[in-house]
């Protein structure tokens, strides 16, 4: 043994040939924190003692290779000074220089995923192979940073500037047929001959048969372009990063600009630039939303793994409806493995599910991401039916019926009679309480809500909605069928909306009062797109149906009538009234025409203009400040509602709640971070400039307690 650590081990495999083992005690994955970082360096150093040394191959001892760095631990280091920072930033690339300048050949073995700091590692390597079940990459842009160990110095070097700046700007994983295409890699082999070949290969180096010291020169010296193909290949890429990134993510313009930097120096000198640019980043407030997303996406998936470890597996499952939310949904269960019945009253409604499903299929088809065989099995798993024939046999049946408490509760009344008394029931509605539709069943303990967002198949989350008689067993199996169905869910108690239509309808609201007070609708999508929503209120309301809204606001408003019941007609209304319902029916705030490739594309409306003009009852002085107060204070203090009352678990489920819900743009990292990073004080004081807009308006007793102590939602 050369070696024996926590993280990692080396020992000779051979005569000559080390084998440097990563293997993190305690934990599934390995991952680079401070006992790894420290581990290699110690090993690296036992290495070059070795005087009998002819070679490295490096390999890891878990299902993955390294996942990348440990960000529980990292954001730690993140709160240190910029001296101490770039100290520590320094010294972890001493580590890998010390590995890189090794006085031997090493080989690397990649067996699963290799990401972050676990591509930087391989990198460091002289040669990689990769298994072709494993995928690589650099995604630290994700969450608002640019690589830190050497990233962009080493990459443009292996694979090209263009290359590594698509890269390294998306943050993408490659796949590896990709990675060996780019030259990321150096070879492609099936599993089970990983070892083997990567093995082959160091001994073919060392036999002298590769010039492994001439691939190091190139990674330690400057990039071989002269400067005007320096200058041509990083002006164009830096305008193409730009306008994808857009204004709001720094990161990925700012590794562009480390890696033209870094370009003409050597590795010492360029990792001091890559130093400079990642404590810039690592400033930012993006940086901290996206970090703290980050860690709110692993508690929420942690929470969802805790309650279905009693679920047990969802083997067949059903749908009542097949319209396009429940074909959606019995599209998604068969593509994922779930066998499903899917139930309709009308043959017309059968026709629609199944073309809906058929749709979403075919779609994969076209794009080579599946085979015709793999599309027609996944179809033969859907089993539409007229009648409850074979619902004995479900384990989850999701009703997705018209939204309607009358209705949903005979069908799920009837529903339960054909059933298992053990078999789960679910109803997919957006706002209706659980409760209440619990009333009409004789075993309203295996009951609840399942609240998915349309697109099924593109939306990742899902409601699970606990009624007051439903049982910690029935939501168990429900979070399990999400999470077979590849979806994200988070356990909500009941009220009126849930959570996400709750905390959306005072934004509607907000926006409703903006064109009373003579904002122009159009202006105010402009600025919320600018704020970073995915579309503004006005193409929302379009995009989910007025009608919809408007019952769904009613149903907000009967719950919650001292803040969501309007005093005066809104531009909402008007438009319900008036039979424009968006896109479903062509003509809501936009009117819509089909495009070339038979979407609808939005238009402008003189009509909708003329009826926001009547909506009008002032003229409000309102600058692009206000209208995003005006329309993210309701949303912010809802959420904080819903706190206070233990509708949610965590902030961490609110906030991602709202990221994968509608779309809160992730580079503010949710409502409650958003509110962090501006601070619970000068938040309130915000909102008090706005307190004669009434109720939705004025923070809770919570949040002013907050504001009061200096406390935050994350610590």
């Amino acid at each position: 043994m050369i070696y024996q650590g926590k993280a990692l081990t080396a020992k000779y495999l051979e005569d000559g040939i080390a084998e440097l083992c990563f293997d993190l005690e305690g934990d599934s994955v390995n991952k680079f924190n401070r006992v790894t970082l420290q581990e290699l360096g110690e090993a690296t150093t036992a290495l070059a003692e070795e005087a009998g040394l002819k070679g490295v191959l490096v390999t890891s001892g878990k299902s993955v290779f390294i996942v990348g760095a440990d960000i529980t631990e990292f954001t730690e280091l993140f709160k240190l000074p910029d001296a101490e920072l770039r100290g520590w930033a320094q010294q972890a690339n001493d580590v890998f220089n010390a590995f890189e300048d090794l006085p031997v050949p090493t080989v690397v073995a990649i067996n699963g995923v290799a990401l972050g700091g676990g591509f930087e590692m391989c990198l460091a390597c002289d040669y990689r192979v990769m298994s072709t079940a494993a995928i690589v990459g650099l995604p630290e842009v994700k969450l608002g940073i640019n690589p830190g160990f050497g990233g962009t110095v080493r990459l443009p070097r292996v694979i090209g500037c263009d290359n590594a700046m698509l890269w390294v700007a998306t943050g993408n994983q490659q796949k590896p047929d990709a990675a060996l295409k780019d030259g990321g890699v150096d070879a492609v082999v099936a599993p089970e001959l990983l070892k083997e070949a990567s093995l082959d290969l160091l001994k073919s180096t060392i036999a002298g048969e590769f010039d492994y010291k001439a691939r190091r020169v190139e990674k330690t010296t400057p990039v071989k372009l002269n400067d005007i193909e320096r200058m041509m290949s990083f002006t164009t890429g830096k305008a193409m990063v730009a306008q994808q990134a857009g204004r709001h993510m720094p990161a990925p313009l700012t590794a562009a600009k480390s890696m033209e930097r870094n370009a003409g120096l050597n590795r010492a000198e360029a990792i001091e630039v890559e130093i400079d640019h990642f404590i810039k980043l690592v400033r930012t407030p993006q940086s901290a939303a996206l970090v703290g997303l980050f860690l709110s996406e692993q508690a929420v998936s942690k929470a969802a793994r805790g309650f279905a470890k009693a679920g047990g597996d969802v083997k067949q499952a059903a749908v009542l409806g097949a319209g396009i939310m429940g074909g959606g949904i019995a599209y998604q269960s068969a593509y994922k493995g779930t066998p499903i019945l899917m139930k309709d009253i009308a043959e017309a409604g059968i026709e629609l599910g199944m073309k809906e499903a058929g749709k979403l299929l075919a779609k994969r088809v076209s794009r080579g991401r599946m085979t015709a065989d793999k599309m027609s099995a996944v179809l033969n798993s859907i089993r539409p039916s007229l009648s409850y024939d074979g619902f004995d046999k479900a384990d989850v049946i999701v009703e997705a019926v018209v939204e309607n408490p009358k209705v949903k509760r005979a069908v799920l009344a009837e529903t339960e009679k054909h059933i298992r008394k053990d078999a789960v029931l679910a109803s997919n509605t957006s706002t209706i309480s659980i409760t209440h539709l619990a009333e009409a069943l004789e075993r309203p303990e295996n009951f609840c809500g399942m609240h998915f967002f349309n697109p099924v198949h593109a939306m990742p989350l899902v409601e699970v909605i606990r009624g007051e008689k439903t049982s910690e067993s029935t939501v168990a199996k429900v979070v399990k069928y999400a999470l077979q169905m590849g979806k994200t869910p988070i356990v909500v108690n009941d009220c009126p909306g849930f959570y996400v239509n709750r905390v959306l309808f005072p934004y509607f609201a907000g926006f409703d009062m903006l064109i009373r007070d003579g904002a122009d609708f159009r202006k105010v999508d402009k600025v919320m797109e600018g704020f970073g929503m995915p579309m503004g209120p006005a193409y929302l309301m379009d995009v989910v149906g007025i009608d919809t809204g408007y019952h769904a606001a009613e149903v907000m408003a009967d719950g919650f009538p001292d803040r969501m019941r309007h005093d005066f007609t809104g531009i909402s209304q008007m438009m319900f009234e008036a039979k424009r319902y968006g896109q479903k029916n062509g003509i809501g705030f936009y009117r819509y025409e089909e495009d070339k490739k038979g979407k609808p594309k939005k238009c402008e409306d003189d009509t909708a203009l003329e009826m926001a003009a009547k909506a009008k009852q002032a003229s409000v002085e309102l600058s692009d400040d206000d209208i995003q107060a005006r329309m993210m204070i309701p949303m912010c203090i809802e959420t904080v509602r819903c706190i206070d009352e233990g509708i949610l678990r965590d902030p961490a489920d609110a906030d991602m709640g709202l990221v994968m819900g509608i779309g809160f743009p992730v580079f503010r990292g949710g409502a409650l971070r958003y509110i962090d990073q501006m601070g619970a004080k000068a938040f309130c004081e915000m909102a008090d400039r706005y307190a004669d807009l009434g109720p939705l308006y004025q923070p809770t007793a919570s949040l002013r307690a907050m504001a009061a102590n200096g406390e935050t939602f994350f610590k």
